[in-house]
C-alpha cells in the first residue's frame, strides 16, 4: 500500500491524539491532554504548522475530535466510518491546496488557512483516514489485542497481521507470559 508523506504524518497525528486517552482508560495510561501546555507539545511533536497562539478553546476542541476520531476507529462498517468521516471532513470546512512549505516536496493540505487546530486534523487526519477506506483498508486501523493496552495503531505492514501497537512491549510481554506458562504447565 503507497501512502504519501503527508498522509502518514496525519495518520501519525490521528494516532497520537486517540493515544493521549486510550480506549477504555488502560490501566497506567492516563489522559494526556489535559493541559495547554500537553496541547502545544502535541502540536509541536506532530509538527502540526500554521497552528498559532493556543487557547483553552483549541483544547477543548481537540478534545472533543479526538472522541469523534475513536468513534471511526470504532465503526463496525465502512458504511459507518464513511457516514462519520464525511460528517468530520465537513465540519473542518475542508479547503484542499497545494504546498511545498518546509523543505517538503509539494503535498496538499486539506485544512483552510488560517484553520483552527482542530480544523487542521480534523481536515488532514479525517483525509488520511478518508484515503484508507478508500483503497480498501479501514480493517489497518486498529487497537491493540493486549488486554491491558488497547492503543491505537494503522497497521502498515504488508500482510496486515500487526497486533499489537509496539512488538517490543506489548507483543513481548504476552508472548513472554505465554512462554511462562507453558513451562509451568509442562513443570506440573
Amino acid at each position: 500500500m503507497m501512502i504519501t508523506h503527508d498522509t502518514r504524518c496525519a495518520l501519525d497525528s490521528v494516532v497520537d491524539l486517540l493515544n493521549s486517552a486510550p480506549e477504555g482508560e488502560a490501566p497506567g495510561a492516563p489522559d494526556t491532554l489535559t493541559d495547554l501546555a500537553a496541547l502545544a507539545d502535541f502540536v509541536r511533536r506532530n509538527e502540526i504548522s500554521g497552528v498559532g497562539d493556543l487557547g483553552p478553546g483549541d483544547l477543548a476542541a481537540v478534545r472533543a475530535l479526538r472522541a469523534r476520531f475513536a468513534e471511526i476507529f470504532a465503526a463496525g462498517d465502512d458504511r459507518t466510518a464513511a457516514a462519520r468521516l464525511n460528517a468530520l471532513v465537513a465540519s473542518a470546512g475542508t479547503t484542499p491546496q497545494l504546498t511545498d512549505h518546509d523543505g517538503y516536496d509539494w503535498h496538499v493540505h486539506y485544512f483552510a488557512p488560517g484553520a483552527s487546530v482542530a480544523d487542521h486534523l480534523a481536515a488532514d487526519g479525517g483525509m488520511a483516514l478518508a484515503f484508507l477506506l478508500v483503497a480498501g483498508e479501514r480493517e489497518r486501523l486498529r487497537r491493540c489485542e493486549a488486554p491491558d493496552c488497547r492503543y491505537a495503531f494503522v497497521d502498515l505492514s504488508r500482510n496486515r497481521s500487526r497486533r499489537y501497537c509496539d512488538s517490543r512491549t506489548c507483543g513481548n510481554r504476552l508472548h513472554v507470559a505465554a512462554y511462562r506458562a507453558r513451562r509451568r504447565e509442562a513443570a506440573g
